[in-house]
């Protein structure tokens, strides 16, 4: 592939498009579920599993998501993942009752765990150096600014032609894409197993060099396709059923914990259930001959930065979303449309800063990166822990919100270059997949946390305290992070450490 040629952009510009509509869906529909309630007699219980259940099998299904991916091709994911995501979005803005509906966001997650791991495996094969930086920093941007204009849009449709064109909006966008992406992407063979075995055992340590975006490889002198038994599409089903039941179970015990309290029988249970389905994950593992996921792979200290940066990066921003959306609305008395209009600057500001960190992390590193990233987003936390039942939301909420936007999307860009420059094009879909688990994982956590910090101001006629409270931990969290960062983020700059035969230079 030639990275010089103009097309590569456009490509990456529907690929962000696809993914933007998959974050857009996170958070589109909290501002509406008051009209969603009144117009399908939904109680408490059924709206909280319309918001959870997409999220649920977005994060659950992800890992064998990019597993597919590697297996079969990432062309032909994205496009399943995209056709069965703008189909499940009709019958979602279709749907007659509280059942229908929440079939279709399941079914909206399934298509986005094909759908997001696929592309950002080809967006990482597909461009190299500098020009891999900066795609990673517009995809970066994507996970936060997508967050937030998606509570912008819920608020904008719900006041204009009802809650349902927060589905419909998705179809003429999917046929679109559908319509112009397949004939611009390569077609290449999927990397056989072969190809990532060679590539974990060889890769103890992170090495400088150009990353080539081949399809498949040499090994001795002869085409290595087919080695060892690593044949095209074996795919550890058994894997990647556990493991996604495994983290279905944790993202639901999390956000039961944020509903009904950390405490509580059901809580505890739910989530000792997904420690044991970790632990039959990590048996099954060992025992298959194409494991779903290499421990070699999560075990290097890129894959693990990236995790822990992306986990507590999207846990700050949707706990700050959660938190700033309540207090809008349930304090101050903002309707939805004006409630969206508020995350328009927070939308630009995680756009302005993964922006700057695109150009910062192929210079300095990603280390530093993530520091001065955290450490903005402690500091915005902490001015917007100063609001009020009376002030003016401008002047005390608004100022801190944009500050620590601003830090959170730099934050993303550290978590996807760091990791994604350094594995193997034969499990780049396995490590993005990863990746964006810990994207929904986060988002789980930070709601869960300050929801239970937040408990007091929650409650009926309860005390505006509980948003500083809550906010304040917040603020605490991102400052853990940068010190665990300034520790465990590799330091110098990401490297292209692998060639696409497996062998690192």
């Amino acid at each position: 592939m030639n990275v010089q040629n103009p097309v590569r952009w456009s490509v990456l510009a529907l690929l962000c498009l696809a993914q933007f509509m998959l974050i857009v869906d996170i958070t589109v529909v909290q501002v509406a579920l008051p009209s969603i309630g009144a117009d399908l007699a939904l109680d408490r219980e059924a709206l909280t599993w319309v918001v959870t259940t997409y999220t649920l099998c977005f994060g659950g299904l992800m890992v064998l998501g990019g597993r597919l991916a590697d297996a079969f091709g990432a062309r032909r994911l994205l496009v399943a993942g995209l056709a069965l995501f703008t189909v499940a979005s009709l019958a979602a803005g279709l749907a007659p009752n509280g059942p229908a509906l929440i079939a279709g966001r399941a079914l909206q997650g399934v298509g986005a765990a094909l759908l997001s791991p696929a592309a950002l495996s080809i967006i990482t094969t597909a461009y190299h150096g500098d020009r891999r930086n900066r795609a990673l920093a517009v995809w970066a941007a994507i996970g936060g600014s997508g967050a937030a204009a998606g509570v912008l849009l819920g608020g904008l449709l719900t006041a204009g032609p009802g809650w349902t064109w927060a589905f419909y909006v998705n179809v003429p966008i999917g046929l679109a894409v559908l319509a112009i992406l397949p004939s611009r992407l390569p077609v290449r063979a999927p990397a056989p197993a072969h190809h990532a075995a060679h590539a974990a055992h060889s890769t103890a340590g992170t090495h400088a060099g150009a990353a080539h975006g081949h399809g498949h490889g040499t090994h001795g002198g002869h085409t290595a396709h087919g080695a060892h038994g690593g044949g095209r599409g074996r795919v550890d089903v058994v894997g990647g059923l556990v493991v996604t039941g495994a983290t279905g179970l944790l993202i639901y015990g999390l956000t039961r914990a944020g509903e009904v309290g950390w405490g509580s029988a059901g809580t505890l249970w739910v989530l000792l259930a997904a420690v044991a389905g970790y632990a039959a994950f990590v048996v099954v593992e060992r025992k298959v001959r194409a494991p779903l996921m290499r421990a070699e792979t999560l075990a290097r200290r890129p894959v693990l930065s990236g995790m822990f940066v992306m986990l507590m990066a999207t846990a700050s921003m949707l706990g700050l979303f959660f938190l700033s959306s309540l207090y809008l609305q349930h304090v101050r008395g903002f309707s939805p449309l004006e409630t969206g209009l508020v995350f328009l600057p927070v939308a630009v500001a995680i756009t302005a800063g993964a922006h700057v960190a695109g150009r910062l992390v192929g210079r300095i590193g990603g280390r530093p990166v993530a520091v001065a990233a955290f450490a903005l987003t402690a500091a915005g936390a902490g001015l917007m822990a100063q609001v009020s039942a009376d002030g003016n939301v401008f002047t005390t909420l608004l100022p801190g919100f944009v500050v620590a936007a601003f830090g959170i999307g730099p934050a993303f860009v550290t978590a996807t270059s760091t990791t994604m420059a350094n594995v193997s094009p034969a499990e780049s879909g396995v490590a993005s997949g990863v990746v964006n688990t810990f994207h929904e994982l986060g988002g789980s956590i930070g709601v869960a946390l300050v929801s239970s910090a937040a408990a007091a101001a929650l409650a009926p006629g309860g005390d505006v305290s509980g948003f500083a409270t809550a906010l304040t931990a917040v603020a605490v969290a991102a400052l853990v992070a940068a010190a665990v960062s300034l520790l465990l983020v590799p330091p110098g700059r990401p490297s292209g450490a692998f060639v696409g035969h497996g062998h690192g230079h």
